[in-house]
């Protein structure tokens, strides 16, 4: 068991997070959720001893051994299969099976197995030191974005292979289909604090979300509340008769919590900008051919066409073809055999996952954007900031200094300003967070033009995908059908039950009620509200008007008899001392009247909020 204690963390004077506390018990895996910048992989390397806390105390049982997969490559063995199974204690590396069947299941062939680690792409050897810490079998696993090195086939081996997972797990991920397969509990990093919780991303955002609700609600009707209390005050202060009642307010008011108002979350709100396109078929693919070696052809008789609305999202392995696919429906490469023929009105907006090297560092993010069409003004670049995130003097930032996910949002925006009918997506997803995900998923939902996307994310797949392009068994096919089609038909040959991941844990978990009878519910309880409370309104509102006209009639009367008794008027002195004493009665009526009044209507209202509070 791990026990984290009021940690905290703060760079330049930037609070990530503060009072951070929460135990991680035998067996559990945890998804840690929050926006990017918020933390998480600063938890993790707080976790991992790779950083010190500001304050507080992390506390691991004896001989814990804890795995976190690092993106520096330090390979020291002549094989992938060697340098695999230095993930395990020197007296088992005999061992050979346990290292294969991991290194098969991330996607390493066995050849692949026999060559040099140097020999592989970057995201390779991520993927191999991934394999050696799932080798080692640590008591703790620590995975940041394990997923955006992975293919879709990886990504569905991890997944099984971690929901079995033995020992510890904490997870980092954007892919919330991916994590709320796998995780039995999450942890939230929001608003600079940490909440633990069981169940998936789904019922924690649903909690948050309820609690924000009533916090804002219950802040609400307290700031309503205050300026009543405040208004009664100032009004009464000055009249003996209720001077009990005025005491009692302004003890109540100095109790009154005052609750500050929530400070609205920034979050990705764009939609892509649309070039007029009035024909139906957008382009049409006719018997390509395609590859980097004459001998191994990635692409070969492809044929397909493509209409205007139309999401086709390419799915397959890695280094199979779908990005040099991409580059080829862009224009960016030409096909060696066949023709790609768009219609005349295209206009093609290509957001590719390498190039980001494209950004020039000296250039601010207002000017990368600024840049990237001609009817481009200031203002807009300044709004496409904005929409990315990069509000105020952070649209100024330079290139250089951005990481590569803050990249990823610039080259987004400069796609934003772009007019285009046919968005090619490679991949976009990754480096965002689960927010801005389920924007980029909603943007590209309310897209009028074509759209082709290379992703992995079976959230998005099951979304979106209405066709599909198939790279599988060394060929390339186009699939007419949606994913969810695809698995029951075809699947990937994993063993996996098809079924449709749209289907989240936050489904199963049935609310006390529904959304519709809470409404009806909620509607019932503020009619019957009104219809208490109004009548005692009026009555309070009518009493204090009266009380007003009479004192201000007092007040002239008082005056009157100061007159009459310089004048030595016996008659009049009389008359008026009647006067006073029965409006002075009066008075006294109409404040023992308010003073019932207003306490029945604070009983009744406490019911009434009472009632809305368990609603919720």
């Amino acid at each position: 068991m791990i026990n984290v204690e009021n940690i905290g963390k703060s760079y330049g004077g930037r609070l990530l997070f503060e009072n951070v506390s929460f135990k991680l018990n035998s067996r559990e895996r945890v998804g840690v959720i929050g926006r990017n910048g918020h933390g998480k992989t600063t938890l993790f390397r707080t976790i991992s001893g790779d950083e010190e806390p500001d304050e507080g105390v992390i506390t691991f049982p004896k001989y814990y051994r804890i795995g976190y997969v690092r993106q520096q490559i330090d390979f020291t063995q002549n094989t992938v299969l060697e340098e695999g199974l230095t993930g395990l204690p020197p007296e088992e590396r005999d061992n050979f099976w346990q290292a294969e069947k991991i290194l098969s299941g991330l996607g390493f062939s066995d050849e692949d197995m026999q060559r040099h680690p140097s020999e592989f792409s970057g995201g390779f050897q991520v993927r191999l030191n991934l394999a050696k810490e799932l080798i080692s079998d640590p008591d703790l696993l620590l995975l940041d974005e394990p997923t955006n090195y992975l293919d879709i086939t990886s990504i569905r081996w991890i997944e099984r292979f971690l929901s079995q997972w033995p020992h510890e797990l904490m997870l980092i991920t954007h892919d919330r289909s991916f994590m709320d397969k796998v995780i039995t509990h999450t942890i939230g990093l929001h608003r600079g604090k940490a909440r633990k919780m069981e169940g998936d991303t789904g019922k924690y955002y649903a909690q948050i979300a309820q609690e924000e609700e009533i916090y804002e609600k219950t802040r609400a009707n307290d700031e309503k509340r205050r300026k009543e209390v405040e208004l009664f005050i100032t009004r009464f202060r000055a009249k003996a008769r209720l001077a009990n009642m005025v005491q009692s307010r302004i003890k109540t008011l100095a109790k009154m919590e005052k609750r500050d108002k929530l400070e609205k979350m920034k979050t990705l709100d764009f939609a892509f900008r649309e070039a007029p396109f009035t024909a139906k078929r957008v382009m049409a693919v006719k018997n390509i051919h395609f590859g980097y070696d004459p001998l191994s052809l990635l692409i070969s008789d492809l044929n397909m066409t493509i209409n205007t609305g139309e999401r086709i999202c390419v799915v397959g392995k890695n280094g199979k073809g779908k990005t040099t696919l991409l580059k080829l429906l862009a224009g960016k490469l030409q096909p060696q055999k066949g023709e790609i023929k768009y219609h005349n009105s295209v206009v093609k907006g290509f957001f590719e996952q390498t190039n980001i090297q494209s950004l020039v560092g000296s250039n601010t993010v207002e000017d990368e954007i600024l840049y990237s069409h001609a009817d481009v003004d200031r203002q807009k670049a300044r709004n496409a900031c904005g929409a990315m995130m990069f509000s105020g003097d952070d649209a100024l930032k330079k290139i250089s200094v951005l990481s590569g996910g803050e990249k990823s949002r610039v080259m987004l925006g400069k796609l934003l300003v772009s007019p285009v009918n046919l968005l090619l997506l490679d991949e976009p997803t990754n480096h965002l967070d689960m927010e801005a995900c389920d924007s980029l998923l909603a943007a590209i939902d309310g897209f009028e033009g074509a759209v082709i996307m290379v992703t992995h994310n079976e959230l998005f797949l099951h979304a979106l995908a209405q066709r599909l392009i198939v790279f599988q068994d060394d060929r390339v096919s186009v699939f007419e059908g949606d994913y969810q089609y695809f698995l029951d038909k075809k699947g990937w040959g994993d063993g996996l039950k098809p079924k449709s991941l749209m289907k989240t844990a936050s489904a199963k978990a049935k609310p006390k009620f529904s959304n519709k009878k809470i409404k009806r519910k909620r509607s019932e309880i503020i009619r019957r509200r009104g219809k208490a409370l109004n009548p005692l309104k009026k009555q309070i509102t009518n009493l204090e008007n009266k009380i007003e006209i009479d004192e201000k009639r007092l007040s002239q009367l008082n005056q009157q008899i100061a007159d009459a008794s310089e004048k030595q008027n016996s008659d009049e002195i009389i008359k008026l001392s009647q006067d006073i004493h029965a409006r002075q009665k009066k008075i006294d009526t109409c404040f023992d009247e308010l003073e019932t009044l207003t306490e029945k209507l604070e009983n009744q209202n406490i019911s009434f909020e009472k009632e809305l509070a368990e609603l919720e």
